[in-house]
């Protein structure tokens, strides 16, 4: 397995494979690689002849400047697990220069409305560190086919509005989410859980599911309040927010209608570790 750090020489070796044919899916990550990540390099290897997957904390999309800093960086562990689903990986893990250069800031994007939801409402800026990093490694890369989790299924609506505006070549493949046995969505922040917050956590989920029955036969308002107060009476998890919106505006929505996809979405804070869910209601 090769470990790149300079984009110079990734774009020796894409170069090398566009010659040869063959077809280049990619993984972008930050790092602090689990079983969902590897869920998606293994459906990416199996799509695509050759495969890029990048290890890269990205300064700009961090509006809590504490929450970079600890980070878990863990490429030496990363590109082991990254090595029981193939040696053949080219793993491109820069520096911030060498991706940003003198230039470490945010493009100002348009999603359309999209950024302000949800996550966008609480993390101002976020998804401009979103875009611009997508769009910078989608250059670097140029890949045919790109795989994203929907556990930030906000954050692929995003990259699916950024990829259409900017008409930039390249397939986005969404992802179903991988999660732990007891329903935790699988995430990097997951193993920095305080053991009495690690137990707790699984309550997001059973509530998500809770809430889809309840979809069933209420109306949203009803199913959004119900949840709030079981997160009220919650001694541990604290709700940051928790909507149901259509899945191609991100709209919150107080009452269903006929014909359209709806998702419920939220965010729960387990002591200081920030956790995000979201779950299709029909």
């Amino acid at each position: 397995m090769k470990v790149i750090t300079e984009q110079s020489e990734l774009k020796k070796e894409i170069e090398l494979l566009r010659s040869q044919g063959k077809t280049l899916g990619f993984v972008p990550t930050m790092g602090a690689l689990h079983k969902g990540h590897l869920s998606l390099v293994q459906r990416a290897l199996k799509e695509n002849d050759a495969l890029v997957v990048s290890i890269f904390v990205n300064p700009t999309q961090f509006n809590n400047p504490n929450d970079l800093v600890t980070y878990p960086r863990t490429l030496e562990n990363d590109v082991a697990l990254l090595g029981t689903a193939s040696e053949d990986i080219l793993v491109y893990a820069p520096t911030v220069d060498d991706v940003y250069g003198d230039n470490v800031v945010s493009v100002n994007y348009d999603f359309d409305g999209l950024e302000f939801k949800m996550e966008g409402e609480f993390r101002p800026g976020h998804f401009d560190g979103v875009g611009t990093i997508v769009k910078r490694l989608f250059e670097i890369v140029t890949p045919d086919h790109a795989y994203f989790g929907e556990k930030d299924f906000q954050q692929l609506a995003i990259i699916k509005k950024m990829v259409k505006k900017n008409k930039l070549p390249v397939g986005i493949v969404p992802c179903e989410i991988l999660r732990e046995t007891s329903g935790l969505a699988m995430s990097s922040r997951n193993v920095r859980l305080k053991p009495e917050y690690a137990e707790a956590a699984p309550f997001i989920y059973k509530t998500l599911k809770s809430a889809n029955i309840k979809f069933g036969t209420e109306r949203a308002k009803e199913v959004t309040d119900w949840v709030k107060s079981q997160f009220e009476n919650h001694p541990l998890l604290e709700l940051e927010y928790f909507v149901i919106a259509d899945i191609d505006t991100l709209e919150t929505i107080e009452n269903k209608k006929e014909n359209i996809l709806y998702r419920a979405f939220i965010a729960v804070y387990a002591g200081d570790i920030r956790l995000i869910d979201n779950l299709a209601l029909n």
